[in-house]
């Protein structure tokens, strides 16, 4: 095939009960949807670990641990306590997902167009690099609003705050001058969501090259659906692990802006009162097993939700 009739859109994984799927508008619009199915639940449902991990870095003294820091606020609030900001984080993450994986799809193909068939095969960790940054850009514009939202929610002190969703929104507007909301932390998301991406898919698509290089040696499409998706949770797994410490200072910056001491600060304030180790540090082992555990469901309903629409799962040699 010449390379002017070269097109990576018409290159697909192969689904082994099926040929060929073309990259068409149907294939980016059912990778939207996969999306919004991989992220809003399982962001969701961690939700009680969330409301941990953000108030034991906006207050390490009183929030020491997960365990500790979960009966706290159970003792405090009540069950309801550790469920702060469901409805932001659904919402907000699966427009989240929604774009991060669906653009990657368009991303990872428009960028292999640009370079060619040959550049693409040599350049292709470039490439997962580049299209992940790309997808995520936008799909923190649309999670900006609800982040922090839901943030205020889990970080206020008891009746400060309207914890009800709706009610939250208002607020948020009301007092947008003082929480720079819609997105005022959009640059810290974007410091903190685009290296995590990057991470997230770069390691995925590394992990899974190296399972069907070095450990399931046949073609990938041999394998049985129930395998290639074991392949998949494994390597999302792995891969949020190095997310977790990649993004994990920037995180702990987004949940600073949220917290009422912090109001009128900038961010070079704030990092200098906190400190980078502390930045770095605090949360860090409750955020590794949440995202750990996060990226591996992510990718694997993902996946499933690909295969199921024949469409195939990602990565491979």
């Amino acid at each position: 095939m010449s390379a002017a009739k070269w097109d990576a859109r018409a290159l697909t994984c192969i689904h082994r009960f099926a040929g060929p799927v073309p990259h068409d508008t149907s294939y980016y619009a059912k990778a939207l949807f996969g999306g919004i199915l991989a992220c809003g639940i399982t962001h969701a449902g961690i939700t009680p670990l969330d409301v941990a991990k953000c108030n034991m870095q906006v207050n390490p003294s009183k929030y020491t641990g997960l365990v500790s820091g979960l009966k706290t606020l159970v003792a405090e609030e009540g069950s309801k306590g550790i469920w702060k900001g469901f409805g932001p984080t659904f919402v907000g993450y699966s427009l989240q997902g929604m774009f991060k994986y669906g653009l990657y799809e368009f991303f990872k193909d428009y960028y292999m167009n640009l370079a060619g068939e040959e550049l693409s095969q040599k350049y292709k960790p470039a490439i997962w690099l580049v299209g992940s940054a790309s997808a995520e850009v936008f799909a923190d514009i649309a999670l900006c609003p609800f982040e922090m939202t839901k943030v205020k929610i889990q970080t206020s002190p008891t009746g400060t705050f309207p914890i009800p969703f709706g009610a939250a929104l208002a607020e948020m507007q009301r007092t947008k001058v003082e929480t720079r909301f819609p997105f005022g932390s959009l640059v810290p998301l974007w410091s903190r969501q685009i290296p995590y991406t990057m991470a997230k898919f770069f390691f995925f698509e590394k992990i899974v090259q190296l399972f069907y290089t070095h450990v399931f040696t046949r073609p990938k499409e041999t394998y049985s659906k129930s395998t290639q998706l074991g392949v998949t949770f494994a390597s999302g797994y792995l891969a949020g692990v190095v997310c977790a410490i990649v993004s994990h200072p920037a995180d702990s910056l987004v949940s600073q802006l949220g917290k009422a001491s912090n109001k009128g600060k900038t961010i070079g304030q704030i990092t200098s009162e906190v400190g980078i180790a502390n930045l770095a540090t605090k949360g860090l082992g409750t955020r590794v097993i949440m995202i750990g555990t996060l990226t591996g469901f992510q990718w694997w309903i993902y996946d499933s939700f690909k295969a199921a629409m024949g469409m195939g799962t990602t990565g491979g040699k």
